[in-house]
């Protein structure tokens, strides 16, 4: 079976480095889908207003590589320890594919690129191609006796942020919320390094020492 895109999303996340690690992490940042020309017909969105979630799969389309492998180094074991790429949600895949629970903000029907889902909670990075949109279902989806393996024992911690008046009004909410899941590889914990993360069309530099993040610049991309 061959596959091609349906959409692309369209956010500020314009590098991979701070893009949420999972879906629902960080609310503030809006995307939007963007339907590629053959899909832009607003009767296969019919009924789609009703439902406050959907599912997204998608391609990461920046994760090639030639063949695979069975095991992966899971982030949130701190990049240590290997696990079954099947136990875990790894962009390094037999298929590469996504898979991202997002919240239906609203439904633009008659925009320039045609009708637009206006989505929060995405971990996909600006560009994306996305293969298929489907309603989340509460009552078949959520499961409360669920057990999350191996990440039930990671502890999460949201961090501090210090510096957020170099950026404008308008981006501090959402660049607060990436920036608070700490964005870092789990396996680096020198106060000293200066990390850069493109966003929201500002490059942030930054340090973490402890649980405070503070930015030491932020510049406009030109």
């Amino acid at each position: 079976m061959e596959i091609t895109p349906i959409a692309h999303i369209r956010n500020d996340y314009t590098a991979k480095f701070g893009v949420p690690r999972q879906s629902g992490l960080v609310t503030e940042v809006v995307s939007d889908i963007v339907f590629t020309p053959e899909y832009r017909n607003t009767d296969a969105l019919r009924g789609l207003e009703d439902f406050s979630h959907l599912w997204l799969i998608w391609e990461f389309s920046l994760a090639r590589q030639e063949g695979w492998s069975p095991t992966v180094r899971p982030p949130r074991l701190g990049g240590n320890q290997r696990m079954g790429v099947f136990a875990t949600r790894s962009p390094f895949r037999p298929n590469r594919l996504g898979l991202s629970c997002v919240k239906l903000e609203e439904i633009l029907l008659h925009s320039p690129d045609g009708p637009i889902l206006r989505v929060s909670g995405a971990d996909l990075m600006n560009g994306t191609p996305i293969y298929d949109v489907k309603p989340y279902l509460p009552y078949a989806d959520c499961r409360a006796d669920a057990t999350g393996g191996f990440t039930d024992a990671v502890e999460r911690k949201k961090l501090r942020v210090l510096g957020l008046e170099m950026v404008p009004q308008a981006q501090r909410a959402a660049l607060e919320a990436v920036l608070a899941q700490d964005p870092r590889p789990s396996y680096q914990h020198d106060a000293q390094r200066e990390y850069g993360l493109a966003f929201a069309g500002w490059n942030v530099r930054f340090r973490v020492e402890g649980e405070v993040l503070t930015i030491t610049e932020a510049q406009k991309i030109s």
